[in-house]
């Protein structure tokens, strides 16, 4: 139904248009209306909808009483802490019916009553963090997974930690059990390892039992080591282990039909894929530089020299040249979890010129 301020409106825009020659049909055609509709409107009383509209209430509504009485029944404490599902049935073993399920849901939503109590509201997770990597040894990331073994059911459990920035695996270990006494044993040498001081370090992990053990909690503290955790059942808190864990299991040398024998197999096809992917695989969120390279710092030179020899090449034939430059330069900060203003800062080109 369109008020009278609009149709008003609709007049003026469809004159408008016949003036500048336009035809009426097609005019009413655009604005969905039918020319019969046009001409009643342009009568001298058409401006006025003659429609009534009636207002119908049902003859089963209950009334203000009988909503008070629902609303004090459901508030009661034995009742108050139940959905109308559980109250109805408990009601009707005392011998008394105040309205069905569904009304006294509707009750409750019109009250704005439907909402958990304090007692029973599920817990919420807030977003982890966002933590930032200016260079090699700030963040790590650390995660478990499964290695499959020749016996179904039973596995051999990898534990991983990669440093963020660089993409480098720091630290790792194969056993048979997921413990936090192995967890911590392995962050204790991959810190020594990599000459990691006190606060210097952020180590972001899920929330499994091994990395919220008491025993790794107590080696953070003694490290001066920040933990960080995901919410749960949230892959996407812990992205670059997942990742990492990804090239992992796709490696045309992982064993997939004849898996791992022994906890030795498994350690030694392990100790090859850290060396392989630390000093072989050109990473391709590093611009296809190593993760060793990047760790180190030998990636700047590297790429320095890519990009002159693109330039050269550009010289040569600038004909084939319709753009820039490949762009070889990689980004300053790496984000873990990074909140609104990290992504907006990104997204506006805070990357690092190799060409400075």
């Amino acid at each position: 139904m369109m008020n009278h301020e609009s149709r008003v409106q609709v007049i003026l825009l469809i004159n408008e248009a016949r003036t500048a020659g336009a035809r009426k049909h097609k005019a009413c055609e655009i604005l969905g209306l039918s020319i019969r509709t046009l001409e009643r409107w342009q009568r001298p009383s058409g401006m006025t909808d003659k429609r009534t509209v009636s207002l119908r209430i049902p003859g089963n509504k209950f009334s203000d009483a009988e909503r008070n009485t629902i609303l004090a029944t459901v508030n009661e404490p034995l009742y108050r802490d139940l959905p109308p599902c559980k109250i109805v049935p408990m009601l009707a073993d005392l011998g008394k019916y105040i309205g069905s399920e569904s009304t006294i849901y509707r009750i409750l939503r019109a009250e704005n009553q439907l909402s958990h109590r304090q007692a029973s509201r599920p817990s919420q997770h807030k977003r982890p963090e966002a933590y930032e990597a200016h260079k090699a040894n700030q963040v790590w990331s650390w995660d478990i997974t499964y290695l499959p073994t020749l016996v179904q059911g039973l596995f051999f459990y990898l534990y991983l930690i990669m440093d963020i920035y660089s993409r480098k695996i720091v630290g790792w270990c194969v056993h048979d059990a997921e413990s936090s006494d192995y967890a911590a044993e392995l962050i204790k040498q991959s810190c020594l390892d990599e000459h990691v001081i006190e606060a210097q370090l952020v180590l972001h992990s899920d929330n499994g039992s091994p990395m919220k053990g008491i025993t790794m909690i107590v080696m953070l503290e003694k490290l001066g080591v920040f933990p960080s955790f995901s919410r749960p059942s949230v892959s996407d808190d812990n992205p670059y282990s997942e990742s990492l864990f990804k090239t992992l299991k796709y490696h045309p040398s992982f064993p997939r039909l004849n898996k791992f024998a022994t906890l030795l197999d498994a350690r030694n096809w392990c100790e090859k894929f850290t060396l392989w992917y630390n000093t072989v695989h050109l990473h391709s969120a590093l611009k296809f530089v190593t993760p060793q390279q990047r760790h180190t710092g030998e990636d700047a030179a590297l790429r320095q020299q890519r990009h002159a020899v693109y330039l050269e090449a550009q010289k040569l034939h600038p004909e084939r040249w319709a753009r820039d430059t490949r762009n070889w330069t990689v980004e300053t900060v790496v984000s873990l979890n990074p909140n609104k203003k990290s992504l907006l800062k990104q997204n506006m080109g805070d990357k690092i010129n190799i060409v400075a």
